[in-house]
């Protein structure tokens, strides 16, 4: 089973990747004529200094990527007993406070935990900072690690075996972030029998099943996938 990706190979990306961005501001500064006043000058420095911090933190979404877990393999499925009624509707807590993309915390919860048919609204996530964070994954070639917003235990990886252009595509055609069974966690993740309701191992309402010509499609609600990974 495949694991992804280390911590140090992707600081060794990004490091690679500031080089090369200071590499070329150098070069810039020495386009600007030599007669141009001192102050300019280091106006531009600064900016272009700004612009190369930002590309650091925006670029890499702290606690996002992969951290090492199995991904993908044969669909697992599980009984009902999993959605039992616990201590906070069908999870044993709420969810986390600090949710990411900024979603929104009581229709996560409400969603997540005392929910088993409904979905936030198609296209809830193109209101988000998903499609960004995803397109900074593409750009470093690293997938991203998508947590429950209750236990902040990894649930998919994504993209896995396809760009993050065509993992967009089919979740902006579906409406909901669309996950193939080669990205999920099945260690954490179970597929309910009969109803194809997609579930964390914990309670956590996910989303729903809907196979097509490729296979199994999980369309998952991001309020639910969108916690905060767990010490």
């Amino acid at each position: 089973t495949p694991k992804y990706i280390s911590t140090d190979r992707r600081r060794k990306k990004m490091r690679i990747a500031f080089i090369q961005l200071a590499f070329i501001v150098v070069q810039c500064m020495a386009l600007v004529p030599s007669n141009t006043q001192q102050q300019v000058r280091r106006e531009f420095l600064q900016t272009a200094t700004s612009a190369i911090i930002t590309f650091g933190i925006t670029a890499v979404p702290s606690n996002s990527y992969a951290q090492d877990v199995a991904v993908g393999g044969k669909a697992v499925y599980g009984n009902e007993q999993i959605m039992y009624q616990k201590a906070h509707g069908t999870s044993e807590i709420p969810v986390q406070v600090d949710l990411s993309y900024g979603v929104s915390n009581k229709l996560a919860d409400s969603i997540s935990n005392y929910n088993r048919q409904f979905a936030e609204r198609a296209g809830y996530f193109q209101y988000t900072s998903f499609e960004d964070a995803v397109l900074a994954s593409g750009q470093t070639g690293t997938p991203i690690t998508f947590y429950d917003s209750v236990t902040g235990k990894p649930l998919f990886v994504a993209p896995i075996g396809r760009s993050a252009d065509q993992f967009l595509k089919e979740s902006k055609i579906h409406g909901w972030p669309s996950f193939r069974d080669e990205e999920v966690v099945w260690d954490n993740v179970r597929i309910l029998k009969g109803s194809g309701e997609t579930v964390s191992m914990t309670g956590t309402h996910l989303g729903h099943n809907l196979p097509d010509g490729k296979g199994n499609r999980f369309c998952i609600n991001l309020v639910s996938i969108a916690g905060k990974p767990s010490a």
